[in-house]
């Protein structure tokens, strides 16, 4: 779907209450099936703005008026590439080598116990229990410059070409939904799973066994827990990062136990220095 930023114009407006208008779009989102991916408040402009995925202007625009009432000041398409320039610097390749680099990091979300909380929520409370887990994955995709392959319906899978973009990520997600649970129930518990290799890439999906260990290390993690491979561990200490053994584990379709890390997020776990460069991606 098109890429859209929406500018409303709200002198004196609150942080709080542009959160609360945000909260109250994500309960109708759905409805006009517009995909929010994040939103921030310019508080000396008073000015908010929304970026969202959407068919067209029109259905962003009655999310809004249906939800509070605060119809955008205008609303513009715009390029996914000139929104992650603006959110962070990318690096261009120095060659043709670099671009053609096969190597990534797969990440897999999880919601934990989706099935009871759609059982005991009932499917239109759990369609916005969600739509919130995607906003909060995918605030910390664009802001980690990571892409998102495919949503996995309770989860999201995502690559990164760089390990250290990818555990900055899988951080500030875990970070977002502790914020959330702080403040809403039900809580939602969310498991990360990371593995780094080679995939395979087929028009605009990914396969192969590195694909396949991801999705196996999220569904070993816990509610809460970012649990790694080994290849992470060993690039992410490169990049700063801290990681607790967590022991070898049985997973399905692999021969032999696979050894597994759990990501640190205390402070001082993270370089951020290295987290803000691609220090951490694989061989050229």
């Amino acid at each position: 779907m098109p890429l859209f930023m929406d500018r409303h114009d709200i002198p004196g407006v609150t942080p709080e209450q542009v959160a609360e208008a945000h909260r109250l779009d994500l309960t109708v989102a759905a409805k006009h099936g517009v995909q929010f991916l994040t939103y921030w408040l310019d508080a000396e402009a008073g000015a908010a703005f929304c970026l969202a995925r959407a068919s067209a202007p029109a259905d962003l625009a009655a999310v809004h008026g249906e939800s509070h009432g605060l119809i955008p000041n205008v609303i513009i398409p715009v390029a996914e590439d000139n929104v992650l320039k603006f959110l962070g610097k990318i690096e261009e390749p120095v060659d043709g080598a670099a671009a053609a680099n096969p190597f990534r990091a797969i990440l897999f979300t999880d919601l934990e116990g989706s099935t009871s909380l759609l059982d005991s929520l009932g499917q239109a409370a759990y369609m916005v229990l969600l739509t919130e887990h995607d906003l909060i994955v995918r605030r910390a995709l664009v802001a980690a410059r990571g892409h998102e392959v495919k949503h996995t319906g309770d989860g999201i899978m995502a690559s990164f070409d760089d390990v250290g973009r990818t555990l900055a990520c899988a951080a500030a997600v875990q970070a977002g939904f502790e914020a959330r649970n702080a403040m809403q129930d039900p809580a939602l518990l969310v498991r990360i799973g990371i593995a780094a290799g080679e995939p395979v890439e087929r028009g605009d999906d990914l396969f192969g066994s590195t694909v396949t260990l991801a999705s196996r290390i999220c569904a070993a993690a816990s509610g809460g827990g970012i649990l790694v491979s080994e290849r992470v561990r060993d690039l992410g200490v490169d990049a700063g990062f801290r990681f607790e053994d967590a022991g070898s584990r049985d997973l399905k379709g692999f021969q032999e136990p696979v050894p597994l890390f759990e990501l640190e997020r205390s402070p001082g776990s993270v370089a951020p220095s290295r987290v803000q460069g691609d220090h951490a991606s694989g061989p050229e």
